[in-house]
């Protein structure tokens, strides 16, 4: 008869409990910061754009908003990754970043940290998990906007040829 190896015992310590809230902590200022700049350069560009009412100008600034709030996104994992490396829990930077990312994004790995970080892959996924939400209010944000604008559009259209064809009607009074 075959007996299954034995798991050696999981202890949860204060050290994990301390480097997870502080990785926790820079997770949510990174995204703090990044969301504020996201919002101020999308405004930005808005403005710029603003003259200009055509599809393309409305869809720029929200793949703008997409591939900003990815570089944060990332720019939060190679925080997580580093600290891995840093404590030794895997041999190189890219293996690192792959774990980083695949339990950020909470897809899972087939890597798991060394049995006394253990606890910070679950921790890694929970802040994964609030930044995404974060970050899909603001591209939420964004998307609306770009969305109501074809339909403004159309408004401001239907208003102009009616008031065209008003004016063309319209019976001359003499006086």
């Amino acid at each position: 008869m075959h007996t299954p190896p034995i798991e050696p015992i999981y202890v949860i310590s204060l050290e994990e409990i301390f480097w997870g809230g502080i990785l926790v902590a820079i997770t949510m200022a990174i995204h703090g910061f990044g969301m504020l700049m996201v919002l101020r350069l999308n405004r930005s560009i808005k403005l710029k754009l603003e003259s200009k009412k055509t599809l393309m100008s409305g869809l720029l600034p929200l793949i703008f908003a997409s591939c900003m709030i990815m570089a944060v996104h990332l720019t939060e994992v190679m925080v997580w990754a580093a600290f891995f490396l840093w404590k030794g829990a895997f041999p190189n930077a890219s293996t690192s970043f792959y774990f980083a990312l695949n339990e950020y994004t909470t897809v899972g790995s087939k890597f798991n940290l060394p049995l006394n970080w253990r606890l910070l892959e679950g921790i890694i996924a929970s802040a994964g998990l609030l930044a995404f939400a974060i970050s899909t209010g603001i591209l939420f944000g964004q998307a609306k906007t770009f969305l109501e604008q074809p339909i403004e559009l159309s408004v401001r259209s239907h208003k102009k040829t009616k008031n065209t064809i008003n004016t063309v009607n319209k019976p001359e009074q003499n006086i």
